[in-house]
């Protein structure tokens, strides 16, 4: 395989970005639209499941994190004007507003079609916040049934999640609502303040900006303030770091041990979110939004890509910024190219240009998958196919988003943005 961080650009050369370019565009606009022919055959009765490796689905039990994030991404293609995609997200705000995957009887959502009678499932603040996210999108992109999940999805997340006095969301629940977990992490907060930013858009209530820059300051401004740059991301609930949190997971998809660098890409990418939608606003945004999105995303490069002399961000990396986990997620690498992007349109320096190319060459030659169909989810060091943090390939979620960012300048959302790039008639 050839080594992509090979040889040097001409600065002459990395002052014109890619995401200026015509044909690097279109290239964009038909990879999204290859990932979003090859997901639509996961859709089943009540929602939609997962596909394998090969590129056929698992089983047929409907997942409610994959339905939400396919209602998401396949509003966001509504908004695009790709025909079909109105219908797929449609079918999944069906499913998520009138299925099993909805708890009728204590409100909320389950994880699975199947839980429903798993008196041990947990209702998670991860999941909720995708729900957001979906009913946010689908209501920006006029979808009849959107604004009615956005709703639910609010009164769950205000009446449960939300914890008002520490501006942050509390992680689970017994699927009563009793027996509320006793932790703190930046996973599923991560994800709110992507929902809070959609639902900003959607419903132009400032209290969502509000929350998103409470989260913003404490996950992507105190911590790392506190950690020498890095982000920690588990914490009990007294907000104590907890070092040795799932130390005997360290392949956990959702939690892993350790540090994960390409969540601090994924916190230095909503930071310019949040600024963008602070200006947008006529708000003024605080000075750090840049500063510490500039700190966060050197940290994930300095320790994360490449960190074993070969191509591609690893997965986690030990308190002594050891490599923990080697392999290469796709969603480390399309969120790299996300942030990438983004920093080099507000700061004007070639440098973050460099590692948008360095993500996407990275992408092209190892993890899209022009046979199977979608991208390979998880690679090892050698860039072979491997299945230890991720056995399946769930969604087009971080995919489908990676294609759509260079599109459109910085937003709070892509639906947001989406949504003004229609109306401005800039296609």
């Amino acid at each position: 395989m050839a080594d992509i961080n090979a040889g040097s650009e001409s600065p002459n050369l990395l002052s014109t970005h890619w995401a200026e370019l015509s044909i690097h565009k279109h290239w964009l606009v038909a990879e999204g639209q290859r990932l979003l022919e090859h997901y639509a055959k996961a859709r089943v009765p009540l929602g939609f499941a997962t596909l394998g490796n090969d590129g056929n689905m698992v089983d047929d039990t409907a997942k409610t994190i994959i339905t939400a994030r396919m209602v998401h991404c396949y509003a966001l293609a509504t908004l695009m004007g790709i025909p079909g995609s109105a219908a797929l997200a449609d079918h999944g705000l069906d499913a998520l507003l009138d299925g099993p995957l909805r708890d009728h009887t204590y409100d909320g959502w389950f994880s699975d079609a199947s839980s429903a009678h798993d008196h041990s499932s947990r209702k998670k603040a991860y999941v909720h916040a995708f729900i957001a996210l979906a009913g946010a999108s689908a209501s920006i992109a006029g979808r009849p049934r959107g604004t009615e999940l956005m709703q639910a999805a609010i009164a769950v997340i205000d009446q449960h999640f939300w914890l008002e006095d520490e501006d942050s969301m509390l992680p689970s629940f017994a699927a009563d609502w009793s027996d509320p977990e006793d932790y703190r992490g930046a996973n599923c907060n991560m994800h709110t303040t992507e929902a809070c930013l959609a639902l900003a858009d959607a419903t132009g209530e400032i209290r969502w900006l509000e929350r998103a820059l409470s989260l913003a300051k404490r996950f992507g401004h105190d911590i790392p303030a506190t950690y020498h740059g890095r982000l920690p991301e588990h914490f009990d609930g007294q907000w104590n770091l907890l070092p040795d949190y799932n130390a005997d997971m360290p392949f956990d998809d959702l939690r892993p041990w350790g540090l994960t660098p390409g969540h601090f890409i994924e916190w230095a990418g909503l930071l310019l979110k949040v600024e963008s939608a602070c200006q947008v606003r006529g708000r003024s945004a605080p000075d750090w939004l840049l500063s510490d999105a500039i700190t966060l995303f050197d940290n994930a490069i300095s320790r994360g890509w490449a960190a074993d002399g070969k191509s591609g961000m690893v997965y986690t990396i030990s308190w002594e910024d050891e490599i923990s986990v080697p392999n290469r997620p796709y969603w480390v690498q399309a969120e790299m190219a996300n942030t990438a992007l983004m920093l080099a349109r507000r700061t004007g320096q070639s440098r973050f240009e460099h590692y948008y190319r360095l993500a996407w060459d990275y992408i092209a030659s190892v993890l899209i998958d022009r046979e199977a169909g979608g991208w390979r989810h998880e690679v090892d060091a050698d860039g072979h196919l491997s299945t230890v943090v991720y056995p399946t390939r769930e969604d087009l979620y971080h995919d489908f988003q990676a294609t759509i960012t260079p599109l459109i300048p910085t937003a709070a959302s892509l639906a947001g943005g989406l949504r003004t790039h229609v109306l401005n008639a800039q296609w």
